[in-house]
């Protein structure tokens, strides 16, 4: 790549966002004034792992529920966890709110990379983009549309994940001193609209005439990816035990898979089904004939359901919230649960 490459990369894909940048309520627009911080950092922590059409109505209400950072750190835990269900990845929403209390705690958000990742939960990527959208420091943000755009700009033979650190020092190389904020923007939408994962719309990048994968003819061959390997099969049983049309909920730990958050009674997730191990209460169980699976990180879930009903007496010993069913999508059940909550209603008002 000439010496000059960088440079003309950089002032293309700046011309180009100048005129192309999306309109995202957690963005200032192209040469304006850097963002708030809070919003930033914010709608930073919700599209990991979340598309954007998802995250925005989230961070709509968040916003205007917690407008602030001082707001957000004096939630509580459960109406944080209630509002964050549905998003996924709920480690996010613990450390979410250990880093508000954190940032109030200080007075600010810290305006470098290095201290924005001494924040709970505010991890080398995250830290970089703060640092570069809300501050305009020179930072290297490189997500997924990042890594895509420049594995085909630079035609990285080598497969994800050994090649993120090569994409990144590509990513360093064209990164500029100047509106490096608006440059990990333009690279994000570039990413989003143009170089897309399929069918690239390459005849309209502005970086075409310097992509090594345009000139091969391949661009869609990048990034190169190691082959998957099989996620492991776990099985469990979920309880719906009902009284007074109201259904019993239990608080999962705080620590490991889904802490603090509200869900239906369940059982070990183990690698055969466990059948009835550990309902929350003596009772007539049923099994119902349907069952519900679910995808995680690192495993597939296939759950069994069982049912069962007891009188209004019997549920004063039985530890957890009884919650009205005809107003259970209050309770922010996490997406596996809600699976599963759906079911039973489905299937028991069948019956």
């Amino acid at each position: 790549m000439p010496d000059n490459a960088p440079r003309a990369i950089a002032s293309a894909l700046l011309t180009w966002y100048d005129r192309n940048a999306r309109d995202l309520p957690w963005r200032a627009r192209p040469g304006a004034n850097a963002p708030d911080p809070y919003r930033v950092w914010l709608s930073e922590v919700m599209l990991q792992q979340t598309q954007v059409a998802s995250a925005a109505p989230y961070f709509a209400k968040f916003t205007a529920r917690w407008p602030s950072v001082e707001a957000l750190a004096a939630a509580e835990d459960a109406d944080l966890m209630a509002a964050w269900a549905g998003l996924g990845y709920y480690a996010r929403a613990r450390n979410l709110l250990a880093c508000a209390r954190e940032v109030a705690r200080r007075g600010a958000f810290p305006d470098t990379e290095a201290g924005l990742r001494e924040l709970p939960g505010v991890g080398g990527y995250t830290a970089a983009a703060i640092a570069a959208i809300a501050f305009g420091r020179r930072a290297v943000v490189v997500d997924a549309n990042v890594e895509r755009v420049v594995a085909r700009l630079f035609a990285v033979e080598v497969p994800l994940p050994a090649a993120r650190p090569v994409i990144y020092a590509h990513t360093d190389s064209i990164t500029p001193d100047a509106r490096a904020g608006d440059f990990a923007q333009a690279m994000m939408d570039l990413g989003s609209a143009i170089c897309t994962a399929r069918n690239p719309k390459c005849l309209l990048c502005p970086l075409r005439e310097a992509c090594a994968g345009f000139a091969g003819g391949t661009p869609d061959r990048f990034p190169i990816k190691a082959a998957k390997t099989p996620k492991p099969q776990r099985h469990g049983t979920m309880f719906w035990l009902e009284r007074d049309r109201q259904v019993l909920l239990v608080r999962r730990p705080d620590k490991g898979l889904l802490g603090g958050m509200r869900a239906l009674p369940t059982g070990p997730w183990t690698d055969s089904p466990p059948g009835l191990a550990d309902p929350p209460a003596e009772a007539a169980w049923q099994m119902l004939d349907e069952t519900v699976a679910h995808g995680f990180t690192h495993f597939n879930l296939d759950v069994a359901l069982a049912a069962a009903t007891i009188p209004s007496h019997a549920g004063a010993a039985v530890e957890g919230e009884w919650w009205p069913i005809a107003d259970l999508e209050s309770a922010g059940l996490p997406t596996v649960f809600a699976k599963a909550a759906r079911t039973f209603r489905r299937v028991l008002c069948a019956v």
